[in-house]
């Protein structure tokens, strides 16, 4: 019995074998594709088309007809484009001035509303509210503002110019109409228009701005307008160059406003350099010398934002943790 037990005791016994622990994806892969969704987007509507765009620009594209390569040939026609100089010009003189306009007036308003004053939320909300309105909609109410004749603008200027033998000048009217001498600056006031969203940051901005810097200069007896000058700006200059880079990016990208209102006139004194280069792809269909004029102005866009970061090292104050 003995013996028996113990042949038992040597024969091998065999246990089911032990589960696998699942493989876990490293941190890159998961990162990776948690990300996808931008990266497949980016690639699909960015990447692509600013490829194909690249190789368009150096083609003759007509639409219709497969591209043919010519070289260099767009970017070295817009040096004799007469057209070409004009919107640049346009353009940039409209960016020159509405830049720091806007700028002034968005900072001039923010610090209004942002003053303990009753009913101030109702002005906050009345100074963003037009940056909601739909630009064709911002662009037929403002035709009726600048109307040389029966304008909101005149109603209010020809009664104050009548005692001198002045009227009001015709501003801006619809499809080019009315005095080219004016036809620019109607378009940079309509551009104050949209200084909401810029408001709201700078307020933002602003009530950030610790309360001890103004106690400290009110201490000192420094003024309003020196605190204003010495403590506010520099406190809130990061967010004034954010502003103005922004700015710098849209003013020359100008486009729906004066498309619509003026489709360039009177005589091209509002035509922008994204409407000729608008009209040149779907107008003419001139895709390869609209491709050439888009990058060209992504060239100038990056310079002048590389340029203005140059300049703000010495005039943007950023504060440490």
């Amino acid at each position: 019995m003995a013996r028996r037990e113990s042949n038992l005791s040597t024969i091998p016994t065999h246990h089911a074998p032990a589960a696998r622990a699942p493989r876990r994806l490293s941190p890159n892969v998961i990162g990776w594709l948690w990300v996808s969704p931008w990266v497949i987007g980016f690639v699909a509507f960015m990447g692509v088309p600013m490829g194909m765009s690249a190789y368009y620009s150096l083609c003759d594209y007509p639409l219709l007809e497969p591209p043919l390569f010519v070289g260099t040939e767009n970017y070295t026609r817009m040096f004799s484009d007469p057209v070409f100089l004009i919107v640049l010009r346009n353009t940039a003189i409209y960016a020159a001035i509405s830049i720091p306009l806007g700028t002034a007036a968005a900072l001039i308003i923010a610090s209004l509303l942002n003053t303990k004053v009753r009913g101030v939320g109702f002005f906050r909300a009345a100074v963003f509210l037009p940056t909601v309105v739909p630009l064709a909609a911002s662009a037929m109410i403002w035709l009726w503002i600048l109307n040389g004749e029966l304008g909101l603008i005149n109603a209010v200027l020809n009664p104050l110019l009548k005692p001198f033998g002045l009227h009001g000048p015709a501003w801006i009217g619809f499809r080019g109409t009315g005095d080219k001498a004016w036809a620019m600056p109607s378009l940079i006031l309509m551009s104050l228009w949209g200084v909401g969203q810029s408001v709201v940051i700078y307020l933002a901005a602003l009530q950030d701005v610790p309360e001890s810097l103004y106690e400290a200069a009110s201490i000192d007896g420094v003024g309003p307008v020196r605190r204003f000058w010495h403590v506010t700006l520099p406190m809130i200059s990061p967010v004034i160059l954010f502003n103005v880079i922004v700015a710098i990016i849209g003013s020359s990208q100008v486009f729906g406003a004066p498309y619509i209102m003026t489709q360039g006139g009177p005589d091209r004194a509002t035509y922008f350099y994204s409407m000729y280069m608008f009209d040149k792809a779907f107008t003419y269909g001139q895709m390869g010398y609209a491709s050439a004029m888009a990058w060209v102005q992504l060239v100038i866009v990056l310079f002048l934002t590389a340029l203005t970061f140059i300049i703000s090292r010495r005039l943007v104050f950023y504060r440490s943790s």
